[in-house]
């Protein structure tokens, strides 16, 4: 089990890129977050096996129909808290 940070630069807001971010971690296990942030970007808090959340890191970049990704950035984190599903924050 792994956690990954991964903010997501480009048109990333009022595209959908949170829904389909939910509904591909749901689909590849994965357990964690997704929320708009202030700048623009997108924040993905991700949990699961290594290999899924590099999946994920894979379909952030051009996965999602109308979003125009400009970069990823990516940190692997230790376990800390163990997430329960996966949720759209609006905080």
């Amino acid at each position: 089990m792994k956690t990954l940070r991964i903010k997501v630069y480009g048109q990333v807001q009022g595209v959908f890129f949170r829904s389909s971010t939910k509904e591909k971690a749901e689909s590849l296990r994965i357990c964690g977050w997704v929320r708009n942030e202030p700048d623009g970007t997108v924040l993905i808090i991700a949990q699961g096996p290594e290999n899924n959340l590099k999946e994920l890191i894979r379909w952030c970049y051009n996965e999602v129909e109308y979003a125009k990704v400009a970069k990823v950035d990516t940190q692997w984190k230790e376990v800390g808290e163990e997430f329960k599903g996966f949720v759209i924050k609006y905080d």
